[in-house]
């Protein structure tokens, strides 16, 4: 286990913890059979010089932990409830000697890959703060570039600890950006060709937003606790009040996407409805218009000797073209009623409008400033109308 200290010029503390990892003996590879038999070297050295057992590492890292405990015994029962933790949890307390203190562990995710989530484990009172890691790339990443300008201009450690966070969070921005690019694509792809599995897509990409809520409740509720911790010390600070438009940004854009999301859910439903009422009424058409043919079907393949018209040359051609007749009957019927509905016509052809909706289309257009020409007939009127008071103006001075 590393320790590290940085201590910045307004007198608070950083302590970067590094826990070691070992591998066990099990995990290395043993040598084959062929490569006992030829006494090979490289497979004797790999035997001789085996890497620590589990149990030396627990020793290990026991050790260290004692030494931490005893540098810092106000974080004893953190230090315990830290080891193999891997789950979020926010803790606040107050101590006497200390003050209000805040401690936990967040889960983030450190690459753009879902399965890359590492542990965060955070101890903070106002003149300290002690991280401890499992990965090496977090304390990396919260060291480098110029956010140690920052960590110096920082006047307590809890506006650091916002400022590490602000950092932490620049994975979520890219993992948001890359889930708007994948929902937009499948918002094209369903404008364009709605298949039937698109929907395993619309809930593929609902996980992934659920994932993304996963990720920012824990950060949201420490931001919460720490409020409640620290007060009168946040309120001024420039790195609060960064971190609090950055998290209302980021609730906004997930609400957003989770809109969206069932939005594309309620359109695949109701085009899956259409279709299902198209698909019905298609086939309710064709029994109907199919149905005098069956019933004669039925009628003539039934085993009766005395049927109408059965011995009769023409008696056959009279059949079918009474149900023809029969059939052409009962279509132009269903068409008059008007339930054939749009089965007949194409597709994107041009939709005619009665006269009120020409009005209602007219009034839209006046609402937003675009005027209809005037036709021949209401320009006669207007020069007509237009030319009465020049009239009556002429009888006047003849009078």
């Amino acid at each position: 286990m590393i320790h590290r200290m940085l201590r910045y010029p307004a007198g608070w503390e950083w302590h970067v913890v590094q826990q070691a990892r070992y591998e066990s003996l099990d995990q290395q590879p043993l040598p084959s059979r062929k490569s006992a038999a030829r006494g090979d070297d490289s497979s004797a050295l790999t035997r001789t010089k085996p890497k620590p057992s589990m149990s030396e590492t627990q020793v290990q890292a026991e050790e260290h932990i004692t030494e931490l405990k005893r540098e810092f015994p106000e974080c004893a029962v953190w230090l315990d409830e830290c080891q193999g933790r891997r789950m979020n949890h926010i803790y606040v307390d107050d101590q006497p000697e200390i003050g209000p203190i805040l401690c936990g562990t967040l889960m983030i995710q450190v690459t753009e890959d879902q399965s890359d989530v590492q542990p965060f484990h955070f101890w903070l009172s106002r003149s300290r703060l002690i991280t401890m890691h499992e990965d090496m790339r977090i304390p990396l990443r919260l060291q480098s570039g110029t956010h140690t300008l920052k960590y110096e201009e920082s006047q307590i450690a809890p506006e650091a600890f916002f400022i590490m966070i602000s950092v932490l969070l620049e994975t979520f921005h890219i993992g948001l950006d890359g889930f708007e690019r994948r929902l937009g694509e499948l918002e094209k792809t369903m404008r364009k060709r709605n298949q039937t599995g698109l929907l395993d897509v619309i809930f593929e990409r609902r996980y992934d937003l659920l994932h993304w809520s996963h990720l920012f409740i824990p950060i949201r509720e420490m931001y919460g606790a720490a409020k409640e911790t620290f007060t009168d010390d946040l309120e001024e600070k420039e790195a609060f009040i960064r971190i609090t438009h950055k998290l209302e940004r980021i609730e906004s854009l997930l609400k957003h996407y989770a809109l969206e999301i069932d939005t594309l859910i309620s359109m695949d439903d109701a085009i899956s409805s259409f279709r299902g009422n198209d698909i019905m009424k298609t086939l309710t058409i064709f029994t109907v218009l199919f149905l005098p043919a069956t019933i004669a079907g039925s009628l003539m393949g039934s085993n009766f000797d005395k049927l109408p018209y059965k011995n009769h040359p023409w008696g056959f051609i009279a059949m079918v073209i009474v149900i023809f007749a029969i059939t052409i009957g009962i279509y132009i019927w269903l068409y008059k009623k008007g339930w054939t509905g749009d089965l007949l016509n194409k597709k994107g052809g041009p939709v005619l409008l009665s006269e009120s909706d020409s009005d209602v289309q007219e009034g839209r257009s006046r609402l937003h400033g675009k005027r209809k020409k005037p036709s021949k007939r209401s320009q006669t009127a207007a020069s007509s109308d237009a030319s009465q008071p020049n009239a009556l103006r002429s009888r006047k001075n003849r009078v």
